[in-house]
């Protein structure tokens, strides 16, 4: 009887060290969180100083760049779904180890080859970090209404660390060299491991069957070729090229592959009847159109205040502060209106007031108007976290407990997806409605107009050797181009977002709670006060 009495005393003190450490155990997940984030912007402004001191070529530049989102984006499902069956805290705490040698490594890199092979080893430890963070919340916060405050929180960090990135990369710039960028990580990593092995609780899926490590690389391959085919359409190359059209095909069968055999085996890497949850398919689908939107807007816009308007980056980075806060806002707010007014009208007025901001934006011209673009970007980063918001948190309700990780790489992917599409399909209708505009500049030669349709920063190279009259007018007509090519991507965005308003109906209409909250493991230190009581 004892024994009995002093088991259920142990289990209430779990639950209270749980219940009394989960805020903490979030505060840890945005630190690293935030981490991540700002990595994949950070670098953004200091490509100039890296070519300067490191001289890369043409392609090694570009692998720099993009070499961390596109290793992330290929390897989520794999660390995922590990982290389900080996431990999500011990993925996540390897993912901090990593992190913070890579970005030593990165700091240091006296050679282009050495700084692709960091920023590679950092979307590694990217990759182990991010459905980690979501999985680990899922299972600290079992009851819905807690958790939404909580991814509330989450995703406004997630916000932040991609705004300001840029910000706080300029400022290091300006008083550091570049390697001080990555020099960030590893202050934060270091109170990050230790913090973490004692207050994060560890979880794992309910798997009898052995990890499918045939389909997890089937699958990180597939996503590889995927996402590498996508950013390339994105960067301007040629369609038909052998270059995209290779690694896109090769992605997509892999991809297929890896469903066939899902579907097969009995105990899947990813349990695919997920997607056959409306709830879910649709709250993945409007990720991926969300972020669609955002990240091609976002590139066009800051082409627009730094090419057209002629704003610095850091004035560039200060103009779209306001969608950031605005995110930040929604974020917080996002828990509060979940539970008012439910999934499905909360991710239908987002995706509405977000295409409302980008028909607002239309009346941009070649001058500054500083308050239309202020209320544009502040209804735009409200609607649109408004909308991820909403998503995020009925991917997560939906999927079982024991497929977490699963399911927040399935959210990161389809994230990192949509970013690369709205890269390629938004950039693909801006130079198609821009370039037909240069054709024919009275006293510009057909070469040089040529040459001045691939971009506006080209353009303005053009107009500058040529001089003069010709000079000038090119110029002009690229300008003016380019605010034409802008209208042009900003009601196509707003189709596509009132298109995700449309699919958004099918979540559902009320926020349905658990009637008891789960059982909360004890985090580390609950457990070792336990024994040594």
């Amino acid at each position: 009887m004892s024994g009995t009495t002093t088991a259920a005393a142990g289990l209430r003190r779990r639950a209270a060290g749980a219940g009394a450490n989960r805020w903490v155990v979030l505060v840890v997940l945005c630190v690293s969180l935030l981490l991540v984030a700002l990595d994949a912007t950070v670098l953004h402004v200091a490509v100039p100083a890296v070519t300067e001191d490191l001289k890369p070529g043409a392609i090694e530049l570009l692998w720099i760049v993009d070499v961390y989102p596109l290793v992330c984006a290929s390897l989520l499902i794999l660390f995922g779904t590990l982290g389900d069956r080996v431990g999500r805290r011990r993925i996540l705490l390897l993912g901090y180890a990593l992190f913070g040698v890579a970005s030593a490594l990165a700091a240091a890199a006296s050679s282009a080859e050495v700084l692709i092979l960091a920023r590679a080893l950092l979307g590694v430890g990217g990759a182990m970090i991010m459905p980690a963070t979501l999985s680990i919340l899922r299972q600290v916060f079992p009851d819905r209404r807690e958790r939404a405050l909580a991814i509330g929180v989450w995703s406004a960090v997630a916000a932040v660390g991609a705004a300001v990135g840029p910000l706080l990369g300029g400022f290091l710039l300006e008083h550091f060299w570049w390697g001080s960028v990555f020099l960030v990580n590893i202050p934060l990593m270091l109170v990050s491991l230790p913090v973490g092995r004692l207050l994060l609780p560890e979880s794992k899926g309910e798997h009898n069957g052995p990890w499918d490590v045939t389909g997890a690389l089937t699958a990180a391959a597939g996503l590889f070729g995927l996402v590498l085919g996508v950013k390339r359409l994105g960067g301007g190359e040629p369609v038909a090229s052998p270059y995209t059209l290779v690694p896109l095909f090769a992605g997509l069968l892999l991809l297929v592959s890896f469903v066939r055999r899902q579907r097969r085996r009995p105990c899947p890497l990813v349990d695919l009847r997920m997607f056959a949850r409306p709830a879910f398919s649709t709250a993945v689908g409007c990720i991926v159109l969300a972020m669609l939107a955002l990240v091609g807007l976002e590139l066009i816009a800051a082409q627009y205040l730094q090419l057209v308007l002629g704003l610095s980056p850091l004035q560039t980075g200060l103009r779209l502060l306001p969608l950031t806060i605005a995110a930040m806002a929604a974020g917080l707010a996002g828990a509060r209106m979940l539970r008012r007014f439910g999934p499905r009208r909360m991710v239908c007025f987002g995706f509405c007031l977000t295409a409302v901001a980008v028909l607002t934006l239309t009346a941009m011209g070649g001058h500054d108007n500083t308050g239309l673009l202020l209320a544009g970007f502040v209804l735009l980063g409200f609607g649109l976290e408004t909308t991820l918001f909403g998503a995020y948190e009925s991917m997560l309700s939906e999927a079982p407990a024991r497929q977490a990780g699963g399911a927040a790489a399935i959210g990161e992917t389809s994230y990192q997806l949509g970013a690369g599409i709205g890269i390629a399909l938004l950039g693909s209708v801006m130079n198609a409605a821009y370039a037909p505009g240069l054709t024919s500049v009275p006293g510009v030669p057909a070469p040089a107009s040529a040459a001045a349709g691939h971009s506006l920063g080209e353009a303005y190279e053009v107009a500058g050797r040529l001089g003069g009259p010709a000079g000038a007018a090119l110029r002009r007509a690229a300008e003016d181009s380019f605010v034409h090519g802008l209208h042009v991507t900003l009601l196509v965005s707003a189709g596509l977002l009132l298109l995700g308003a449309a699919m958004a109906l099918r979540l559902p209409r009320a926020m349905q709670c658990d009637p008891a909250p789960l059982e909360l493991p004890a985090p580390r230190g609950a457990e070792r006060a336990h024994v040594s009581a």
